[in-house]
């Protein structure tokens, strides 16, 4: 199962075993890889991303015997950074990458690349964490939220325990779905232009449609004497700390508000739940010394703001890392307490890895492949 992220492409390869016949099979191990850049930044050349999709299948084969390529299924799905493109230019990138799956001894289907609607990212990413942690198998009510911060979108996944909730949600906002013969009724939402990378580009000034800027860009969030460039999707910003304008915590913090400020449906049942917090959350929690890159941690959607403060106040210190830390900070707090509405006090598990499977959409999405194909079969 192959994940082309905005910023990467990673490849997850599962192995499993069907103990109990009728029963869901049990989940034996996984091997992970990524590559860098993600499938947007040869938006221009589509045929020069081959050689990453390559280099992923070839683990592929050095990991499932030569004895079931031909039945183990290959498949790529793109998230948002490929839903940010023209259409035209994201089937460009996709065909070439069902040619290569067709020249690959695996099995390839009609559906074995395309780009996943962000409601089942959000879906996907529930069943996998949910699984791991074995809550699909015991009372329903101890089942954990999700969040997920990419680059160019992000997204908020629970099962609602009140009423309320779901008389409240917005009509969207609300699937349905069966998996392992039980059926889910989630509250799920991606808000497409609100990932981590999109938000640094509104922060800045610029709108959503891109477009090549010569001007530069100024922000509070950012080292005054900063002079720098930065390419996302292709197009080169040149950005920088404003040169006679206020910085630190408290200027950033009003710049990152008018990005979330009433974008964002607040369900009043998150605040006392438990979520596990994945891609961007994680990465900027090790990055501050937060949580611990391999074991991760739980936080206090507070410890994010508290770390913003520290960052954001004493930037010289932190440039070197990172020239957009105080912005990603501030931006993760504003998300949390201004666009979600949790408390300073929720509880975030941040986790990379579960019983060592990662929690990434890719495992629940394979076990709705799996189900797709019992049922066709």
């Amino acid at each position: 199962m192959f994940d082309a992220g905005s910023t990467g492409t990673r490849i997850h390869i599962y192995t499993f075993v069907q103990k109990v016949p009728g029963h869901p099979p049990e989940l034996e191990g996984e091997v992970f890889e990524s590559v860098k850049p993600g499938l947007s930044a040869y938006v221009d050349q589509p045929e020069e991303c081959a050689e990453s999709i390559q280099g992923l299948l070839k683990i592929a084969k050095d990991t499932v015997p030569p004895s079931h390529w031909k039945s183990t299924p290959v498949v790529l799905m793109a998230t948002a950074g490929l839903r940010l493109l023209p259409e035209t230019k994201a089937q460009a990138l996709l065909s070439e990458v069902k040619e290569i799956f067709e020249d690959s001894p695996f099995l390839v289907t009609d559906n074995s690349v395309g780009i996943m609607n962000g409601t089942y990212e959000g879906i996907l990413g529930w069943i996998t964490v949910n699984f791991l942690t074995g809550q699909l198998y015991g009372e329903r009510n101890q089942t954990f939220g999700t969040l997920d911060l990419g680059g160019a979108s992000t997204q908020i996944t629970f099962l609602p325990e009140f009423e309320e909730t779901v008389e409240q949600a917005p009509q969207d906002f609300l699937t349905s779905f069966e998996m392992f013969e039980s059926t889910y009724s989630l509250y799920t939402h991606s808000y497409l232009g609100l990932g981590l990378k999109a938000a640094r580009l509104a922060t800045l000034g610029v709108s959503a449609e891109g477009g090549v800027h010569e001007q530069r860009l100024y922000s509070s969030c950012l080292p005054e004497d900063l002079e720098a460039e930065w390419i996302f999707a292709g197009v080169n910003y040149h950005y920088g700390g404003k040169p006679d304008g206020e910085t630190g915590f408290k200027a950033c913090y009003a710049e990152v508000l008018k990005i979330v400020k009433d974008k964002l449906h607040q369900p009043e049942e998150i605040q006392g739940r438990t979520f596990y917090a994945f891609s961007y959350y994680y990465d900027r929690a090790v990055d501050t010394n937060l949580i611990d890159y391999e074991t991760g941690g739980a936080l206090e959607v507070r410890d994010f703001k508290r770390k913003a403060k520290e960052v954001c106040n004493h930037m010289e210190r932190y440039t070197s890392h990172s020239p957009f830390l105080c912005m990603d900070l501030c931006y993760i707090t504003a998300l949390l307490k201004d666009g979600f509405g949790f408390k300073d006090s929720t509880v975030l598990q941040l986790t990379k890895k579960v019983n060592d499977v990662e929690t990434s959409w890719t495992l629940g999405a394979t076990f709705h492949l799996m189900q797709s194909l019992h049922v066709s079969h």
